[in-house]
């Protein structure tokens, strides 16, 4: 995890602590005391051995570089525990961010009704090594490549292994290939495909470390034919029952950037805020958020709004209490994670760009914990976050699935040299 970065940004230098301390005076006094906050208690609890767990989307969690940071602070022994999206993962399988060249789609004899609005079509631009290694795996049109990159077109960075050829119709083949060898092997997507993966990504760092990342239910339907290989590896009821563990173990919870929050942190098996009352009720395995630390990174003001109502007078609770329709009685356009979130005494909202108060978060609390990060994000418009995104593209490399395979066998040979061998006589 180690590798340079143009211009030494991987190095948390003199120069990076001063742009991380400007981007942490730029922010809100009020948005510095709750960093201020979450910081101390993250790192009370690495120090007394606690863990803590991230939840995150796709989106610009991706495009700033913020699933690259978490995979580092996993390597670094920060974050214990991840649970995140079908369409990261299809990202993070094709090396998080690739460069693409978008042509329109007819010139190159694309049919008009397989193409987008816009009608546009994207190549991979990829190094002659991957390109060797997509094309010992399955056909490849270089022809239509060529035409490509002789038409008209832009050059673009964009979350990887989405809609460009080959990369996402890579993603797409070889997730059925991941999805069978994680049913054979009893294991999640996720786990097979990190065995592959860089482990600058999180589903590598994951597998290489034994650190659990796990797509959570509410957020399968996503990358494409990867969301639904990912939901078919394994069953809701085991998936659901492996995000509750993480955030049980968990005593601080990140959510960064992700929608329906709610279903994910009280779930079926989570009993402070009822949901689970049933599950345990049945002698099912349920766990609490009582008493945990709750930080969402978040651009909605309207959490914020909700969580001072909460906070100020109770109505969020007075109103589930009374079986009332929050919307109205808040008058605030109502998204159902706030109210799990505002209830829950350890709450601590920060309406903010996550571009860049992870960063800022990231780097404050390894330097309180002694610990040297070699990479660290920038929000990507800036001309750090710019030579961020080109390392990005240049070094993470694709899904081996040469190597994925190996792990896979050594997988299956460790099973069987565990399992007990019959009587032979």
């Amino acid at each position: 995890m180690g590798a340079d970065l143009p211009g030494g940004i991987n190095r948390m230098k003199d120069s990076e602590d001063q742009i991380i301390n400007t981007m942490y005076s730029t922010l809100g006094d009020e948005t510095r005391r709750r960093l201020d906050e979450i910081t101390g208690r993250i790192v009370k609890t690495k120090e007394s051995g606690g863990k803590i767990a991230v939840v995150t989307g796709s989106g610009p969690n991706i495009h700033e570089g913020v699933t690259t940071l978490l995979a580092q602070l996993m390597d670094k022994g920060i974050v214990d525990g991840v649970i995140t999206s079908s369409a990261v993962v299809a990202h993070e399988m094709a090396g998080s961010l690739d460069r693409v060249k978008r042509v329109s789609g007819e010139a190159v004899g694309i049919d008009h009704q397989l193409l987008p609005k816009g009608s546009l079509f994207e190549i991979t631009l990829m190094d002659d090594a991957s390109l060797a290694m997509i094309q010992e795996e399955m056909p490849v049109d270089i022809g239509l490549i060529d035409r490509a990159m002789k038409a008209e077109g832009e050059i673009i960075i964009k979350a990887a292994g989405n809609m460009a050829y080959p990369m996402g119709l890579r993603t797409e083949r070889i997730s059925h290939e991941i999805e069978a060898l994680a049913r054979m092997t009893g294991q999640s997507f996720e786990r097979i495909a990190g065995l592959g993966a860089d482990e600058r990504t999180m589903i590598g760092a994951g597998a290489s470390k034994g650190i659990p990342v796990i797509v959570s239910a509410p957020q399968l339907i996503g990358g494409g034919a990867v969301g639904l290989a990912i939901g078919d590896s394994i069953s809701l009821k085991q998936r659901s029952q492996i995000v509750a563990r993480i955030l049980e173990e968990a005593s601080v919870i990140i959510e960064s950037g992700i929608a329906l929050s709610q279903e994910v942190h009280d779930g079926p098996y989570e009993t402070y805020t009822g949901h689970g009352i049933w599950s345990a009720w049945e002698g099912v395995h349920t766990y609490s958020l009582e008493g945990k630390t709750l930080l969402r990174i978040d651009l909605d003001p309207n959490l914020e709004k909700v969580w001072h109502m909460e906070k100020s007078g109770g109505e969020v609770q007075r109103s589930v209490d009374r079986g009332l329709p929050k919307t109205k009685i808040l008058a605030v356009p109502f998204r159902m994670e706030m109210s799990g979130f505002a209830r829950l005494e350890g709450s601590i909202p920060i309406v903010g760009d996550l571009g860049r108060v992870w960063p800022v978060l990231a780097h404050r609390v390894a330097r309180s914990l002694g610990i040297t990060l070699d990479f660290i994000s920038y929000p990507q418009e800036t001309e750090k976050g710019k030579q961020m995104r080109d390392w990005i593209v240049s070094v993470v490399e694709i899904l081996n699935r040469k190597k994925m395979m190996k792990k896979v066998r050594d997988l299956l040979a460790a099973s069987a040299h565990s399992q007990p061998q019959g009587d032979a006589s």
